[in-house]
């Protein structure tokens, strides 16, 4: 081994002078670089795909490397044996293995200087854009080995022959047929069964697997055993020719025994080592094909056996059928960290009647017709992709659109891959295990005790509905107690006993304060309920029909809040879908949906149901004064608020219509020290606005439609989007429409924890035009003119801590209202003179709130709606959803539900470029050209010092001679 070595490093030396010597390797190196280049910018047109990666340059590279690895490896061995020089080589006092290794590492030398000249496609996309480097360099590691099984083959080919051509057409061929063996072309003639093993033996699936940046060392070692028979076969044949025309003996027997044996151990080292996954290093950004640490927290938590079955059809659409193994390996983790507490199963309904059958009718799946192509033929088929979650009773199915992710490249070719699937299928477990948990015993996902505290006036000063209440009350929480085995303990107290020291330290804790029934009964009271547990507090509100089944509801929702697990509800404010300023929200209460119970409200009567745990405000109109006590009264109690507002409101039609709004909440927001300007936030980092476009071609006028930049759409990232920060760390980057810049009073929030969210970039304006259509003739680089002061605007921001209430001093609006009221005439069947019985509406005004109030305030009313999504949409070629995971993140930190929100918003379509000009475009364009030509000037500068060195060498040892 030790002159082995050395005289490996001299062959190989040796060899890639010779490469330089002749104007191949600068032909190969060229041509790599010019069909790389082509294939990047023209073929896969980087700049409108509009993605910050290089995956579809790996994609081709197979492909490219079949042929350029035959032109290099062609001569390797064939011109020797042409030239008769391949005698000599063998006769040589070098071993025959020391030849083989050397040229073999000579040719990959050259395959690895090829692709360092590419980096600056990367280093491009990076300075561009949120390149996650781990693909990248997955994808380097993939080409790299790939190209060590392709130069083995070829020198295997050119020891076989001494006809450079016919070596090139065998390696050609060879290489070929490795890599259609496990192509979509073939696999989809086959079921999943036989499609993965097709893909284990074939390159092109591994190499895939490695170019999304997982290196497995399963998959590297497929190639290197490629390498190793391939060598070894090189080997064995060298060994042929130097006893050529001699007669068999048992030296020669016992060659091709080892040869075999050699090659046979290669192969079957695959066998063991795909089983292993202890060593598969995720090098991704986040770790996207890592099981993470909240999907094992939330599967440790289960306490039912967990299904999770995967409907997969043989016959599915070419763009699905990749994406199957990638899923199912997937699955397997999910058992896997389950521990035997789920179960993952996959079917094929279309080969099982029954199992359709179950499909359709349990969880109603059903085939989805895909129209396919081939050169023979087009057809319709019905395909299965489908994954059902089932747990207990309960269970979510998901979708080829819950599953993957288009992107539009033209008008035929789509990038689809999983989106996040993760997150989907998590999302899945949580929902269903939820659901499941919140129809049952509440206090057996409970593992701290809880206890209920009223804080009650004497019956004797209770108006009369609530002396029936207080009864109900007691009956019951008997009844939780009981259910509870110990974990529930009830108490008591008057608030205005001993001097009224509970009552004082009431008020200064939860903001209390005694209660009336009306101005007309003025007589105070106290009829307060908290539950408390594990240092949380959760306030049961009084329900407004004052009956028993609906403090039921109010204590079970309370209890529901402080139990893990269960699903929350949103309770959600909206403004009419119809009419002058309506908007739509289906996108959003659909994502929504999938983690929370919805209820669209009005307030009107002036409070916000007591099953609410979030109250989520989407450009709020006009409100008044009870929708305003109701949206105070809520964050009092304790209760979290997400509000989406701005003095605009813009509606999307024919044109863009923009107009003045009030929200009704500015005064109160104000309290807070928070002011949402009257002008809107234009941004040169922005994303693209789909604008109609007249051409006169030839006299007739054509419209089409172009993406323009629109600088109301600020594009916001990195730093723009606050990296310590759960709800946005993750999110990479966010679009927001027609937003306004907020301002927050310091002293106001001395005592309040400020977390600013969303900043637009220091190159930002405002205005406060309502002229929303761009001037692209008056302003060509943005379309509007750039006004006032540039500077970062505040475009969201978080306050947690203790708020005193708007209304603290003043009267609750909902009494001074009941005494506005004159006395009403009888309803429905009351007699003529007959009273009808009126319940009392019990109000007062909690002036405080406790520590766990929270804030949300994002300065946009459209920034989530459909039309805004549409747009966003149009302008990235891709379903754009980054809005809904803001939301969705804002929604749990603020709930401080924290499993999913390292896992929304991690679609790798996101990552999208920086806004550019085309003109910046061509610029980045051409520097890649030239940084191509220069660095073949580089190498040609190396190789010809390196060739002045080395005659300068001979001459002195020819002097010395």
């Amino acid at each position: 081994m030790d002159s082995l070595l050395p005289a490996v490093g001299r062959v190989a030396r040796k060899e890639f002078r010779g490469f330089f010597a002749t104007p191949a390797a600068y032909l190969f190196l060229g041509a790599f670089l010019a069909a790389t280049l082509f294939i990047f910018f023209w073929v896969e047109k980087f700049f409108a795909r509009n993605i910050a990666d290089v995956r579809p340059l790996f994609q081709w590279l197979p492909q490219l490397l079949i042929f350029l690895v035959a032109a290099l490896t062609m001569r390797a061995w064939s011109e020797e044996r042409r030239g008769g020089t391949l005698e000599s080589l063998l006769t040589a006092p070098v071993p025959p293995l020391a030849l083989v290794l050397g040229k073999f590492a000579a040719a990959l030398g050259l395959v690895a200087l090829a692709l360092a000249l590419t980096l600056p496609l990367p280093v491009t996309a990076s300075l561009l854009g949120p390149l996650d480097w781990g693909p990248v360099v997955g994808g380097y590691v993939a080409t790299l080995f790939l190209a060590a099984a392709y130069v083995a083959i070829g020198l295997y080919m050119s020891v076989r022959t001494d006809n450079p051509i016919v070596a090139l057409i065998l390696t050609a061929v060879v290489c070929g047929l490795f890599y259609l063996v496990g192509s979509d072309t073939l696999t989809g003639l086959f079921g999943h069964s036989v499609a993965r093993i097709l893909d284990d033996l074939g390159t092109g699936s591994r190499f895939a697997s490695t170019t999304r940046g997982v290196l497995d060392p399963a998959d590297l070692y497929y190639y290197v055993s490629l390498v190793g028979v391939f060598l070894t076969l090189n080997l064995y044949t060298l060994e042929r020719l130097r006893w050529a025309g001699n007669p068999a003996s048992a030296r020669h027997r016992r060659w091709g025994v080892l040869a075999g044996l050699v090659a046979a151990n290669f192969v079957a080292a695959n066998l063991w080592l795909t089983p292993l996954n202890l060593a598969r290093a995720d090098i991704t950004a986040g770790h996207l094909y890592t099981l993470s640490d909240a999907t094992r927290q939330q599967l440790a938590e289960l306490r039912e056996p967990l299904l999770i079955r995967g409907y997969f059809s043989a016959k599915t659409h070419p763009l699905l059928a990749p994406l199957v193994p990638q899923i199912e390996d997937l699955l397997h983790e999910y058992a896997v960290a389950a521990g035997g507490r789920a179960r993952v199963e996959f079917i094929d309904p279309t080969r099982d009647r029954d199992a359709e059958e179950e499909a359709a009718s349990r969880y109603g799946i059903r085939p989805v017709p895909f129209q396919t192509a081939d050169r023979y033929q087009s057809a319709v088929v019905n395909s299965y992709f489908n994954l059902v979650i089932a747990y207990g009773d309960q269970y979510e199915t998901l979708g080829y659109r819950d599953l993957i992710e288009v992107k539009a490249r033209g008008e035929r070719d789509l990038d689809v891959v999983l989106k996040d699937p993760e997150y989907a299928i998590t999302r899945a477990i949580r929902k269903v295990a939820g659901a499941y948990q919140s129809g049952g015993n509440p206090f057996e996902e409970l593992n701290h005790p809880i206890t209920f505290k009223g804080y009650l006036s004497p019956d004797d000063r209770l108006p009369e509905s609530l002396r029936t209440l207080h009864g109900d009350l007691q009956g019951i929480l008997d009844d939780l107690v009981k259910k509870s085995d110990g974990k529930l303990k009830v108490s008591f107290e008057d608030p205005d006993a001993d001097g009224g020291k509970l009552a004082a330290e009431l008020k200064r804790k939860y903001g209390f304060g005694p209660q009336i029934a009306s101005l007309l009964d003025p007589q105070p009271f106290w009829f307060y309920m908290v539950l408390e547990g594990d240092g949380d507090a959760a306030q049961v509100p009084l329900p407004e029909t004052l009956d028993k089944a609906s403090l039921e509801r109010s204590i079970n929702a309370a209890l529901q809040r402080l139990t893990p697990g269960v699903l929350k509800t949103i309770a959600v404010v909206k403004p009419p879908a119809y009419g002058p300023g309506g908007q739509h929200y289906s996108e959003l209460e659909k994502v929504l949906g999938e983690n929370a119970r919805l209820k669209t409200v009005d307030l009107k009567n002036g409070r916000v149901p007591e099953e609410a745990d979030l109250l989520l405000l989407l450009a709020p109109r006009e409100l008044d004064d009870r929708q305003r006590f109701a949206v105070d009264q809520f964050l009092m109690r304790g209760g979290s608020v997400v509000l989406a507002t701005s003095p605009f409101d813009v509606q999307v039609g024919n044109s863009l219509k923009a107009s003045k709004e009030k929200s009704g909440l500015g005064d109160w927001l104000a309290g807070y020290g928070i002011d949402v300007g009257d002008a809107m936030v234009l941004d040169p980092q922005n994303a693209a606005l789909p604008v109609p476009v007249e051409r006169n071609i030839g006299g007739l006028s054509l419209r089409e439609i172009r993406m323009l930049p629109y600088p109301h759409f600020p594009d916001l990232r990195d730093e723009e989007l606050n990296p310590d920060n759960p709800i946005t760390a993750a999110l990479g980057q966010l679009t927001l429409n027609w937003v306004s810049p907020i301002s927050v009073d310091a002293q106001k929030n001395a005592k309040r924890k400020v977390t600013e969210l969303l900043h637009s970039s220091a190159e930002s304006w405002t205005s406060d035009s309502l002229d929303m259509v761009p001037d692209y003739r008056g302003y060509p680089d943005s379309g509007f003119a750039v006004s006032g002061q540039r500077g970062a605007q505040l475009l969201a921001v978080a306050l947690e801590g203790r708020f005193d209430s708007y209304y603290r001093g003043k009267e609750s609006p909902l009494a001074a209202e009941e005494a506005a009221k004159p006395d009403e005439p009888a309803q429905g069947g009351a007699k003529a003179g007959e009273k009808e019985e009126k319940k009392p509406r019990i109000t007062g005004v909690i002036e405080r709130s406790p520590e766990s109030a929270r804030l949300i305030v994002v300065s946009s009313n459209t920034f989530a709606s459909d039309a805004s999504l549409e747009l966003a949409s149009q302008g990235m070629s891709t379903l754009y959803t980054q809005p809904l995971a803001f939301l969705q993140n804002a929604i749990d930190w603020s709930l401080e539900d924290r499993g999913l929100l390292s896992l929304r918003g991690r679609t790798r379509l996101a990552r999208t470029l920086d806004p550019l000009p085309e003109g910046q475009r061509r610029v980045w364009e051409y520097l890649n050209y030239g940084l191509a030509l220069a660095g073949l000037i580089a190498v040609w500068g190396w190789r010809r010092r390196v060739a002045v060195a080395d005659r300068r060498r001979y001459q002195r040892i020819l002097a010395e001679a």
